[in-house]
């Protein structure tokens, strides 16, 4: 059987999403693996681009598998507490969290009822759309973060919000993050967010080949989302999730390193806010 190759081009940001997609397509075939992502798989085998990189970049690839697992299971959680729930994930990418929560028996069937919004750039948007048909429950938006407007495509519901953004504020300002934090406060009367931020130490010091090679650039960071309360007062801090907690699932020996402060408060953290 022949596949039909599709040649991807694409530099700077919306360039990393390749390297995340490859990610968890790897580890979806190690026989312990966590989680199944056969979409990724799928998209990763009709995709006509250089990986070499990020099949490399060992520490790139850890953190994103470990980010899947946590944010699987808290939007999974989120889902079964708030049947009929909105979710919006800001800069998707090519993300296939969606398809997994599916084909997850313990939440599975509430995805039924989930109204679930991919939000991205035009041009990331374009390249998702050449590998995954979603419509009806499932759709896509094609509009940077930072535009008032994608609000107006999200139809009203009575269920509970939930925004997603993984691997954005990192490449952002904090001009930026407030502007996207603000426009998520004005549309939604309530809604929990869920956000990856970096160390700012990291932020300026680390550099991941897959990444690098991309032309993107790490330019933010916190240290903890209690700062976000100061540039987005209309929101309550609830929690921060070290990326640690996800790192223990794919390599024990953190349960002994994730004691270590310093490690803890150095790796990315999945934080919770609430409007």
């Amino acid at each position: 059987m022949t596949i039909n190759m599709e040649k991807i081009t694409m530099q700077g940001v919306p360039e990393t999403m390749l390297q995340t997609l490859y990610a968890r397509a790897t580890y979806s075939k190690q026989k312990n693996a966590k989680f199944q992502d056969k979409e990724a798989v799928e998209i990763v085998s009709r995709m006509d681009y250089d990986f070499s990189l990020a099949g490399k970049d060992a520490m790139m690839s850890k953190g994103v598998i470990a980010r899947t697992i946590l944010l699987d299971r808290m939007v999974g959680d989120f889902i079964r507490q708030n049947p009929g729930a909105t979710v919006v994930d800001i800069a998707c990418g090519m993300d296939t969290r969606v398809y997994r929560l599916k084909s997850d028996p313990s939440v599975g069937k509430m995805m039924e009822k989930v109204r679930w919004y991919n939000l991205d750039l035009p041009e990331t948007i374009a390249v998702r759309r050449r590998f995954l048909k979603e419509n009806g429950h499932i759709s896509m938006i094609a509009k940077s973060a930072m535009d008032e407007t994608w609000g107006n495509e999200i139809e009203e519901t009575e269920g509970k919000v939930l925004i997603i953004m993984e691997g954005l504020v990192m490449y952002l300002t904090e001009q930026d993050v407030k502007q996207i934090l603000s426009i998520i406060s004005r549309r939604f009367g309530s809604a929990v967010v869920i956000m990856e931020t970096m160390n700012p130490w990291i932020a300026g010091h680390m550099k991941e080949k897959s990444i690098e090679a991309t032309k993107a650039k790490f330019t933010w960071g916190i240290k903890s989302g209690k700062e976000l309360v100061r540039i987005v007062p209309e929101f309550t801090w609830v929690r921060d999730v070290s990326l640690v907690e996800g790192m223990k699932v794919i390599i024990p020996v953190y349960h002994i390193f994730g004691w270590i402060p310093a490690v803890k408060n150095i790796s990315n953290k999945l934080v919770v806010l609430r409007k």
